[in-house]
């Protein structure tokens, strides 16, 4: 390929290319459930532009396009919530994913104090779960997101992170 996938911190100048980075990856998503209403697909330009200001967002580049991106919110009682991890289907099973997860891990738990890491996916998004077990994450409930999407919710601890790294 001559280029390697590298993981930063997303700026403004790589909102657009989240958003429609993002609307891609998880056409899959909404095809697994019949349901095009799914909250990333509805996720407005200004939303994105906001998460990226505020929360702690990392972007995979292959050269300058961003082929990768996840979010993640510290809260109030320790517990970090990372959301949105998405790969262009063209780079996916070649380990960015997770290494955009450690990226985000490692910020949330050494600048922004996390002590545990809290996600979700669909009941039905096999690819996603597997990820999440191999580096980690266990299931500790079940969900309905906004979208009426049966969710599986997994959590780890923060001090995991640097084993999964």
């Amino acid at each position: 390929m001559g280029m390697s996938v590298t993981i930063s911190v997303a700026t403004e100048r790589d909102v657009e290319q989240i958003f429609r980075l993002q609307y891609l990856c998880f056409q899959s998503e909404a095809a697994l459930y019949g349901n095009y209403r799914i909250d990333p697909l509805v996720q407005s330009l200004d939303s994105v532009r906001e998460e990226v200001g505020t929360d702690c967002v990392y972007v995979a580049r292959l050269g300058e396009e961003v082929v990768g991106s996840v979010r993640g919110t510290p809260n109030a009682d320790g517990t970090a919530s990372i959301g949105k991890l998405c790969v262009h289907p063209r780079l996916q099973g070649h380990g960015i994913g997770a290494r955009l997860l450690r990226a985000a891990e490692s910020a949330l738990a050494e600048e922004r104090g996390a002590k545990r890491f809290r996600l979700s996916a669909g009941h039905r998004s096999d690819k996603g779960l597997r990820l999440y077990r191999r580096v980690g994450y266990e299931t500790v409930g079940t969900d309905k997101g906004t979208d009426g999407v049966p969710m599986i919710v997994l959590e780890k601890p923060a001090e995991t992170y640097a084993a999964t790294a």
